[in-house]
């Protein structure tokens, strides 16, 4: 049985390179005062085009995050480390990271607009 080449699926894929910042740990000391101005940034980023996404990490089976993950568009490495150097989290010293480049190929996103009462739901 023969189908399309992987090189024919792969040119049709969006092919988009995201970086992946994972930081630990979750929670600790100095974390709660230093809160509000990562989520201030975080905002900022989600405003500026920046932030893709970004939310706390559960193991299996778990209620209590052992860390946070954060994507970022950047031009490059270099520029998606200067976004996570600048966290508050970070640049405190309250958490330490990880940057991994991602490449997005697949995947869907669903996103309803009603007019009738100007909500959004995205799924």
């Amino acid at each position: 049985m023969s189908g399309p080449k992987p090189e024919d699926l792969y040119a049709t894929m969006l092919r988009r390179n995201l970086y992946v910042i994972t930081t630990t740990p979750a929670r600790g000391p100095g974390m709660k005062e230093v809160l509000p101005a990562h989520l201030d940034y975080q905002i900022k980023m989600e405003r500026d085009g920046i932030l893709f996404g970004a939310g706390p990490l559960f193991h299996e089976g778990e209620t209590v995050p052992y860390g946070g993950m954060i994507i970022v568009r950047a031009k490059n490495e270099a520029e998606a480390r200067a976004f996570a150097d600048a966290d508050p989290f970070h640049a405190a010293g309250l958490r330490q990271y990880t940057l991994t480049r991602w490449m997005l190929n697949e995947g869907a996103m669903t996103v309803t607009v009603r007019y009738s009462d100007q909500t959004a739901v995205i799924g």
